[in-house]
């Protein structure tokens, strides 16, 4: 009895690690499923947003899609970082939880108690002393890159995947392999990519290795991979991975979101001893701060290496297959723009290596397994460099400077994750009209349609919470196909003044410039509602809905210009209020037409007399001059030719016939037709898809 209690003990311990950490690092409120005021900001916000429309939405298949988070953009629940596996857990009972309900806290004392669990492992491979495992557990769990993760890329706190996958390749006689590595594939597959990508080439480094050393059979390699491949692909398909295609699965980054080279030894604010090195942007996704615990014992590791008679040589020639699996993702997550502390240096890649590149953009994060692997290795220095009691000293040493000093990021974490607890977030939706909108339309549409649009969080949150699906999203990929399909959709409503009845639609300046010239005022409202421009499609004919909204001309929620007033297009510059379609995001120096045609919306008094337009020009080789064909409110102004790359100027007169045509539209359309437009893509200057032809810099009228 009393061996079986000992052993019942030793089993328990490292469980009894991870909840003690959690518990240190995280604390108990974010376990309240009711929770959410910790969810409220950025990525987080996503995630759990994510989750919600998921629960509230019919069962699909693939079963991962969430075409309600999103409506013409949607894609999949992996695109909203929810944490497909747990989502898949818990909606069968959907209707059995509570409202709200989030299940990242559950998540959280998961990763630590298997963070400590596959540690204990790792460690047991090394040495059967409980002592030392305990402490080396403790290290495995006190780690900054893992911690710092969590309350900002909730399910990239599941470190205790790269563990198991180490455990899994270095264990001399894994029984059950294929259940083994199938499990944690299909777990890393409905995680996160990046964990995917990390255990897969581990795996596959392992399967080599297993056939090299005449372990498995080619017969036995081949039907492992095409079993396992083939359930990593099924369960990619269920997450939806493959809903967003094409470009949409790549984005720019790779070379940014890197690993520094000195990222081992940079703190970024989690020493209270060490100051901080220099860094270069980008530097945050490869953050690999060992602490100072781990720094001291890689120093006594270093010291006892040099004495020899460790095996630690023969430990790696043994594995050379894992070791080149490691070597690559490092050369990966520094990739091609090395930083080594704030120096810079770059090597060219062919664009089609960087294109693929980009699908983990952020290449930084691929440096954790070669992190892990070198925690895994000092601990084997140390314990077998040194006698066990000497070992244990040592590692127990090592743990209380790591958690003493990483206290300083990690109390941080803390503090935030246990704010006063609450149900709801705070909501700028507190005019009566909101609730009764959400009982009349079935849909809540952010125009123009984009992803991580204004306000995108407080507009899902309120279709949420009435179960109406939205547009205004903020997704990890986004298919550009579907993007571009619901812009024409949104571009033709403005067009002809026709919108779906069963959608509220929230506009955004551009938005708003180019509806007012279109909205029919007899039936739908156009109103400022809680610092919200609303469109309500039929709302006047609508006998049950409240007509009680303080409502103004359309017009004048225009912006309006004073004569002798310049408007600067630059960031942060006022003149963006005026643009309506056709511009490109402003830049510091002014804002690019993007398309053959653009338009400027804007109301100006009765003795306004004339335009100043100052200018910049797209001039690449071959094209000597940009044209411009200028028009107000639909009479032809003036046809110019810009030929100079900047000062430009033109001035625009305002006839009588045109001033009558303001005064009775009540508002300016200055509308712009450029015939030779042209993008730096087919210039051969850059990627850059955009048409350009006009760089507008200021407006002035007189």
């Amino acid at each position: 009895m009393k061996d079986s209690g000992k052993r019942w003990a030793v089993t328990l311990l490292p469980l009894l690690i991870g909840v003690l950490a959690f518990f240190m690092v995280i604390g108990p409120r974010a376990l309240n499923p009711q929770n959410i005021a910790w969810l409220g900001t950025g990525d987080p916000a996503t995630h759990y947003l994510g989750w919600v429309f998921f629960r509230q939405s019919p069962w699909t298949f693939p079963i991962g899609l969430n075409p309600a988070y999103g409506l013409e953009l949607g894609n999949g629940i992996i695109f909203s970082d929810s944490n497909p596996l747990l989502a898949f857990l818990f909606k069968p009972f959907a209707a059995l939880l509570p409202e709200p309900f989030q299940y990242f806290g559950i998540w959280f004392l998961a990763c630590f108690v298997l963070q400590a669990w596959f540690a204990w492992k790792l460690v047991g491979l090394i040495t059967p002393s409980v002592a030392m495992r305990a402490a080396s557990t403790v290290l495995f769990v006190f780690v900054p890159p893992m911690i710092m993760r969590m309350p900002v890329h909730l399910s990239l706190g599941g470190h205790f995947l790269i563990l198991a996958a180490l455990y899994l390749s270095l264990h001399p006689q894994l029984n059950r392999r294929r259940l083994a590595w199938g499990a944690l594939l299909a777990a890393a597959a409905l995680i996160h990519a990046y964990f995917l990508a990390m255990v897969a080439l581990i795996w596959i480094a392992d399967l080599a290795a297993k056939y090299i050393k005449q372990k498995l059979t080619l017969r036995a390699v081949l039907i492992e991979f095409a079993l396992l491949f083939s359930l990593v692909s099924f369960c990619c398909w269920q997450a939806a991975y493959f809903s967003v295609g094409g470009d949409g699965a790549i984005s720019d980054g790779f070379g940014l979101y890197r690993a520094n080279l000195l990222s081992l030894f940079a703190p970024v604010t989690w020493s209270y001893l060490l100051k901080d090195i220099p860094g270069a942007p980008g530097d945050g996704e490869g953050y690999g701060f060992l602490g100072l615990g781990l720094l001291f014992l890689a120093i006594c590791a270093l010291l006892g290496g040099l004495q020899g008679n460790t095996g630690f040589g023969a430990a790696v020639r043994k594995r050379p297959f894992l070791l080149l699996a490691l070597i690559g993702l490092g050369i990966f997550s520094v990739s091609n723009h090395i930083a080594f502390g704030s120096l810079e240096f770059a090597y060219p890649l062919p664009s089609a290596v960087i294109s693929i590149a980009n699908i983990f953009r952020a290449s930084g994060r691929m440096f954790w397994p070669v992190y892990y692997a070198v925690i895994l290795a000092i601990i084997f220095l140390v314990i077998r460099s040194n006698r066990p009691r000497a070992a244990t000293c040592l590692l127990m040493i090592a743990v209380l400077i790591q958690v003493l000093d990483t206290h300083s990021g990690w109390s941080m974490i803390r503090k935030r994750l246990m704010a006063p607890p609450a149900s709801e977030w705070a909501s700028p939706f507190v005019d009566p009209f909101w609730n009764s909108a959400a009982s009349h339309y079935r849909k809540v549409r952010w125009i123009v349609p984009q992803n991580l649009s204004p306000q995108w969080m407080n507009v899902a949150a309120f279709a949420g919470k009435h179960g109406l699906p939205t547009d205004a999203v903020y997704l990890g990929r986004m298919d550009l196909n579907q993007w571009r399909q619901a812009y024409q959709k949104a571009s033709r409503a403005f067009a002809t003044g026709q919108y779906e009845a069963d959608s509220l639609y929230l506009l955004d300046n551009r938005a708003l410039l180019q509806a007012v010239p279109t909205v029919n005022t007899q039936t739908d409202l156009l109103a400022r509602i809680d610092g919200f421009t609303v469109l309500a499609p039929g709302w006047k004919q609508c006998a049950d809905c409240p007509q009680t909204i303080a409502q103004v001309p359309p017009v004048d929620l225009l912006p309006a210009i004073e004569p002798g007033h310049k408007k600067l297009f630059n960031v942060g510059g006022e003149g963006k209020a005026l643009l309506a379609n056709g511009w490109s995001e402003s830049e510091l120096w002014g804002t690019w037409s993007e398309e053959a045609s653009a338009e400027i919306v804007f109301r100006v008094p009765p003795s306004a007399r004339t335009l100043r337009l100052e200018t910049t020009a797209f001039l690449p080789p071959g094209h000597a001059r940009q044209g411009a064909v200028i028009s107000i409110n639909g009479l032809s102004a003036l046809t110019t030719m810009l030929d100079k790359a900047d000062g430009n100027v033109i001035d625009v007169n305002l006839t009588e016939a045109m001033k009558q045509r303001v005064s009775s539209q009540g508002m300016l359309r200055l509308q712009f037709q450029f015939a030779d437009a042209v993008s730096p893509s087919k210039s051969g200057l850059s990627r850059d898809p955009r048409k350009l032809a006009m760089g507008l810099k200021a407006l002035t009228v007189n």
